[in-house]
């Protein structure tokens, strides 16, 4: 039997009264009276043998004991709540979906497409956090997570979701003062923007295109890709980028194909969850409709890319780093 184990109702007063430092407040928020309130906390502090409060002119403070137990029940009920949550999510298409994130993944792609998620499954609630390093499923509430790279993340279900091709991309502006016939070569005149995540890309890239950088084709260099792009659309740059993180910057005029090559990399995005997570209907919903938007993605992609510089010629100058 577990002896010590205080009853729910005096861990929520607790919680409830330590965080608002009122008795009055704790039981207004969860719809009981104070004196209710008063008789929980009487009944937690006996059955422990110590005090949680100090009491002074009707006004409360915690004790060192009250202080150091209250991280402790927080974290407990939180973590009764987010298994309970997730236990409803075993209804018939509801529940709560948490997900990692990388930043401009979400921005660029996931984003724009969630409304027609939210419409096929509207009783599924989304939360988002931004993750740009691996870590431990775990030791988080998280069900999922959108990975970047290699697939070296251990102990978790990884599926595919689209390649990284890599497309030398730069603003109108840029592409009409470089010169016709200058091949791969005429991009290294330019400011070449980097990217932290890939930093040898560029060095790849020209040598697979038989050219040599320049010291002068030293550009910024970004952390983020959103801000990569902007700085790319603003002219200050060529950068060399995921192809469906603009393609909708192509096809609307914001952005240019530099030059006719692309790298395909060992690198792709992946949709990761742990083993515990497979069985939840939300992820099972999301894992589905996620990866049928990635397919037409790259469809869509491969149709832009063609018709800007002829299908023949894209696929064949497709190249693996």
């Amino acid at each position: 039997m577990r002896r010590h184990i205080p009853s729910l109702s005096a861990l929520q007063a607790f919680e409830a009264a330590a965080r608002l430092l009122t008795f009055t407040g704790a039981a207004r928020e969860l719809n009981v009276t104070q004196s209710a309130i008063s008789r929980h906390i009487r009944a937690l502090e006996t059955s422990l043998g110590v005090r949680l409060f100090r009491r002074a002119r009707q006004r409360i403070s915690l004790s060192d004991a009250g202080a150091a137990y209250l991280p402790e029940v927080r974290a407990c009920l939180d973590r009764i709540e987010a298994s309970t949550q997730q236990l409803l999510s075993y209804r018939r298409d509801a529940g709560v979906l948490n997900l990692a994130t990388l930043p401009t993944f979400g921005a660029k792609w996931l984003a724009p497409r969630l409304a027609a998620f939210q419409a096929q499954h509207p009783n599924i609630s989304m939360n988002f956090l931004v993750r740009t390093e691996p870590f431990d499923f775990s030791g988080s509430d998280l069900d999922a997570a959108i990975h970047f790279g290699s697939l070296v993340w251990p102990n978790v279900v990884a599926e595919r979701l689209i390649q990284e091709e890599l497309v030398p991309v730069c603003s109108p502006k840029l592409k009409a003062a470089l010169r016709t016939g200058g091949g791969a070569q005429e991009l290294a005149r330019f400011p070449l923007i980097e990217l932290t995540a890939i930093p040898d890309a560029w060095n790849r890239w020209l040598q697979a295109a038989g050219a040599r950088r320049q010291a002068a084709s030293q550009g910024p260099r970004f952390e983020h890709f959103t801000m990569a792009i902007q700085a790319s659309i603003s002219d200050s740059g060529v950068l060399l980028v995921p192809h469906f993180l603009v393609a909708d910057d192509i096809r609307e005029g914001r952005l240019a194909i530099a030059f006719p090559l692309f790298m395909r990399t060992e690198m792709a995005y992946y949709f990761i969850y742990p083993h515990s997570k497979a069985s939840l209907p939300a992820l099972r919903s999301f894992r589905d409709w996620i990866h049928e938007c990635a397919a037409t993605t790259e469809a869509e992609c491969h149709e832009l890319f063609g018709r800007k510089l002829g299908a023949a010629q894209h696929h064949a100058q497709l190249i693996r780093a």
